[in-house]
């Protein structure tokens, strides 16, 4: 066990990557002055800003409505025209379907697990655990292979663990790779403001402090008797040295400060938790973070009173739809789109809004739609991605493809590839490779 103040992690196999960083070892975002300064116009590669829907949001009643269904499939939504012609939405996109030119759908995705937590780890991570081994989160690719130096991580998630019930979700971390590239973790809470968390160094740990600590990390890690490999051994080495030395540095979390957003543009994102995790995911992207990934909400299939808003909706779904998610999905969606643009990001930066699953066309006598796998619908937009476009389509009622059906290991292939990513890189890291890009998005 390892104790560091009050912090009480187990020890096993070295020094773990989360226990330093809650110990306050992993500080704030390694950035310095002149790097945060010139960094923006020195992004290398593309980004990538996963919006995780979690819960499973219903493909009818958003990207994919079907007016000449039966009554007990279609739902009570319109649909809407869109900017492009031939593109509907239902009426619950006003501010995404005055802007279809700029994003794509994918109607035909499709697998066949109906669990949150199974759906999950396939969808985020194209790959189902195999043999108790998980698949490395795509983030957690990117971050290995196109993390930027200058960076203390180079995958963000936006809120917390994922749980299902009381069950964390595998999938969101390092997986294969190691923990060295789980993502670091951020929150915003609309009255707290942001929450830095694990990259937030605890009260009063100073400079001399934090040396302190240092040491006794290295003594540590000396005495190890099972010593970390080499690769992930340089990589934490690497971590250590900028976070010692910018750890105490305001100019570090300079990204995580939303209030020096003119009050219009944080508006325009909403002054709701996921409206304003998306402008901090533009923060960082602009800064050079090249995955950034959106939680919704945390849990699903929770007690009542521990639920936070997930897609989950086997009750009332209409009515959740209406009064708590659609529209500040589709008014924060919306923002993020017209920010990226107007700042020249959106051609480089890979929007990806997606749920683990989609909902039963059929609806349930509580009036809510339950698990569906079978059929599905993505939004995509920028990152090379040709906007005012529908690939695939379902069939009459929603329940499963009718044309070019793709699976999350496609569109965890899409990421990739948007992000500058092949197929080779991936095998070059000895992970299997699954699925192939969507190429008609580009």
């Amino acid at each position: 066990m390892l104790c560091i103040g009050e912090q009480r992690q187990e020890w096993c196999g070295g020094v773990r990557r989360r226990a330093l960083v809650q110990a306050g070892f992993l500080g704030a975002l390694g950035l310095t002055a002149p790097q945060h300064a010139g960094l923006c116009s020195a992004v290398a590669g593309r980004a990538v800003i996963l919006l995780w829907l979690w819960g499973g949001p219903s493909h009818l009643d958003l990207f994919d409505p079907k007016p000449d269904a039966p009554s007990e499939y279609r739902g009570p939504y319109p649909t809407l025209e869109t900017n492009v012609s031939g593109m509907q939405v239902t009426e619950l996109l006003p501010a995404l379907a005055r802007r279809a030119h700029q994003w794509a759908l994918v109607r035909s995705l499709f697998h066949q697990q109906n669990d949150h937590g199974i759906a999950g780890t396939i969808q985020m991570t194209g790959r189902s655990p195999q043999n108790g081994r998980v698949h490395p989160h795509a983030g957690a690719i990117v971050n290995r292979l196109r993390g930027n130096p200058r960076l203390l991580s180079g995958f963000f998630v936006l809120g917390d663990r994922l749980q299902q019930g009381h069950r964390l979700i595998q999938g969101e971390g390092g997986g294969q790779l190691g923990v060295v590239y789980d993502p670091l973790r951020v929150t915003y809470d609309p009255v707290a403001g942001v929450q830095l968390g694990e990259v937030q160094p605890p009260r009063g740990v100073d400079s001399a402090r934090a040396g302190r600590r240092r040491s006794l990390l290295d003594h540590l890690a000396e005495r190890s008797p099972t010593p970390t490999p080499a690769r992930d051994a340089e990589a934490l080495g690497q971590m250590y040295e900028k976070a010692f030395s910018l750890m105490t540095s305001s100019e570090g979390r300079r990204v995580f400060e939303l209030e020096r957003e003119p009050p219009k543009v944080r508006d325009a994102y909403g002054r709701h938790r996921f409206g304003q995790s998306c402008l901090l995911a533009r923060r960082l992207v602009e800064s050079g973070v090249p995955f950034v990934q959106v939680n919704w909400s945390t849990h699903v299939e929770a007690e009542e009173d521990a639920g936070d808003g997930g897609w989950d909706n086997h009750y009332r779904n209409f009515e959740m739809l209406a009064d708590r998610q659609a529209w500040p999905f589709d008014q924060a969606c919306a923002a993020l789109l017209d920010d990226l643009a107007q700042r020249g990001l959106l051609g480089t930066t890979l929007v990806v809004a997606v749920g683990e699953f989609g909902r039963t066309p059929k609806i349930n006598p509580n009036a809510g739609r339950d698990h569906w796998p079978g059929c599905y619908s993505a939004l995509l937009a920028g990152g090379g991605v040709r906007g005012g476009q529908v690939i695939g389509a379902s069939d009459a009622r929603g329940e499963a493809p009718a044309a070019q059906p793709h699976t999350p290991e496609d569109l965890c292939a899409t990421v990739l590839h948007s992000a500058g990513i092949s197929r080779t890189d991936v095998l070059a890291l000895g992970l299997p490779v699954e699925g192939e890009p969507i190429h008609e998005l580009f």
